[in-house]
């Protein structure tokens, strides 16, 4: 009999169970996958630290968030500064003034405001109604053509007139030089990888991997007081209103025999004729070295691919329109009325969360319980 059954080895249920073990509660952790860590699950091929499942840069700006991993690991001081590449065109990535004077061949901010300024009244566009017209607003159409259109619709599978504006809010515009992607505080990459991080957040926790919960509800209910549930909601209730939509991701994954491949860690492939959506090269998120600060003579790679998701897939990307917010509060309400279960995490809430959003919300749960 245990206090707590947390069902997912992800931040969420780490950090939820590192916090119920330290208040003297006994804890079991399963995970259906076999491998603990979740989404930022990292192994080592060749000696890179490979992220399975798409890159994962921590970035807050909450200190106590930031103080609280930093127990866990150490982080280096990697930052991302990914790289557009539109048919062999490359630009920075946030966009910035780089992205402005290889695109217009402006130099100042001025310069660069006016040319958005008057693409933006050439399109007619007086109050954004959709992700295009929110964009071209933004950067004007230029930009929105290359950078943009080719790229969003590879990403969500429609056209960026069917998607709502505040999607391309979340990308940093700067009339500056300046090419750190996150504005945040803190960032960087765990050294070592996200697995022995989450390994030292669950020293001590009892963790059973390639474990289906839902196949075996009743046993496993019957083993603890409380459950914490951070898988997909909807499946939780037996999909009994119906799928939740997600986007899912495809990786082709390959070790090359060459030290550098493309020169940064993130390419995004933003024209809508290539496949896939961005290459990762992961030795570049340390650097290129080893654990010993060698420099690895060989490299991973994987190639991205976004595709509609289908049950049986890895959902990975909540679609938060219309519908699927209105589907998900019928599931809310059953879930809150759901007696000795706690719905967390990505799956659990149905919601996009940065990783420190994630380590942020097993805290708060944690501190309403435990205190």
């Amino acid at each position: 009999m245990y206090d707590y059954l947390v069902v997912g080895a992800g931040l969420f249920g780490a950090v939820f169970a590192h916090e119920a073990k330290a208040a003297g509660k006994s804890v079991l952790v399963i995970d259906r996958r076999n491998h603990i860590a979740g989404n930022a699950y990292t192994e080592n091929i060749c000696g890179i630290n490979v992220h399975r499942y798409g890159a994962h840069i921590f970035h807050t700006n909450n200190k106590a968030v930031w103080n609280y991993v930093n127990r866990f690991a150490q982080f280096n001081r990697y930052t991302n500064s990914p790289v557009a590449n539109f048919k062999g065109e490359l630009y920075s990535l946030p966009f910035n003034m780089y992205t402005f004077n290889k695109m217009w061949g402006v130099n100042t901010p001025e310069e660069a405001q006016a040319v958005i300024e008057k693409q933006r009244k050439e399109s007619g566009v007086i109050e954004p109604k959709n992700l295009e017209e929110q964009a071209i607003s933004l950067v004007g159409r230029d930009i929105y053509e290359k950078l943009v259109k080719g790229y969003t619709e590879k990403q969500w599978g429609k056209d960026c007139k069917d998607l709502p504006a505040f999607i391309i809010c979340r990308l940093p515009v700067r009339f500056t030089f300046d090419n750190n992607y996150f504005n945040a505080l803190y960032q960087g990459i765990p050294v070592g990888g996200y697995t022995n991080m989450v390994e030292k957040m669950l020293e001590g926790v009892e963790v059973k991997t390639g474990v289906d919960y839902l196949k075996n509800k009743a046993e496993y209910d019957s083993m603890a007081k409380q459950i914490v549930f951070t898988g997909p909601v909807d499946e939780y209730f037996g999909f009994c209103f119906g799928n939740l939509q997600y986007r899912t991701v495809r990786f082709e994954t390959e070790t090359l025999h060459t030290a550098n491949y493309q020169g940064n860690a993130v390419v995004n492939y933003t024209d809508r004729e290539t496949p896939f959506t961005r290459i990762i090269e992961h030795k570049w998120f340390e650097f290129g070295l080893d654990e010993n600060g060698k420099e690895i003579p060989d490299t991973v790679i994987s190639r991205e691919y976004s595709a509609e998701w289908k049950p049986g897939d890895e959902p990975y990307y909540p679609l938060n329109d219309e519908k699927n917010t209105a589907l998900y509060k019928k599931y809310k309400a059953l879930a809150d009325k759901e007696n000795n279960v706690i719905f967390g995490g990505r799956l659990g809430e149905y919601k996009y969360y940065d990783m420190d959003k994630v380590v942020e919300s097993a805290l708060e749960l944690s501190k309403n319980v435990f205190d």
